[in-house]
């Protein structure tokens, strides 16, 4: 690429030097994983989804919802795969209630405050709306 860069600056002048000049990627090489802001709507939907796994996967009376998520990488893999590590809190919702977690406090009782950190991996494919927790260790 630099080489074809040098030769387009030599047949049309002086106003691609800069473009020549600038690292093309500087973050990494593609399909690698990348750092990505974790307050970025994908991530924080990744995160719900991890959540809702866990719910499904424990028989705590309580469900558990993200409360901070501490890095977020994600790779492009025929679709997208997040990678995040994250804390999950018990609210003070009743899984029986079914509730929706945004409307989910945090427990305020001390006895029954529990959070945990997890690493988590989630493969979305956005155009078949599909979302798989694929690695959940918390």
């Amino acid at each position: 690429l630099l080489a074809f860069c040098c030769l387009v600056l030599s047949t049309t002048g002086d106003h691609l030097r800069g473009f020549c000049s600038q690292t093309l990627n500087p973050d990494g090489k593609p399909g690698f994983p990348k750092k990505i802001n974790p307050h970025d709507p994908g991530v924080l939907q990744a995160a719900r989804h991890s959540a809702e796994s866990f719910n499904n996967c424990t028989n705590d009376i309580f469900l558990f919802k993200e409360s901070h998520i501490s890095r977020a990488l994600v790779q492009i893999v025929k679709g997208l795969k997040y990678m995040l590590d994250m804390k999950i809190g018990r609210t003070s919702c009743k899984k029986i209630q079914h509730p929706i977690l945004d409307n989910c406090d945090f427990q305020t009782n001390h006895t029954l405050k529990r959070t945990f950190s997890c690493y988590s991996e989630v493969w979305v494919i956005p155009w078949l709306q599909k979302f798989e927790v694929s690695i959940l260790h918390c």
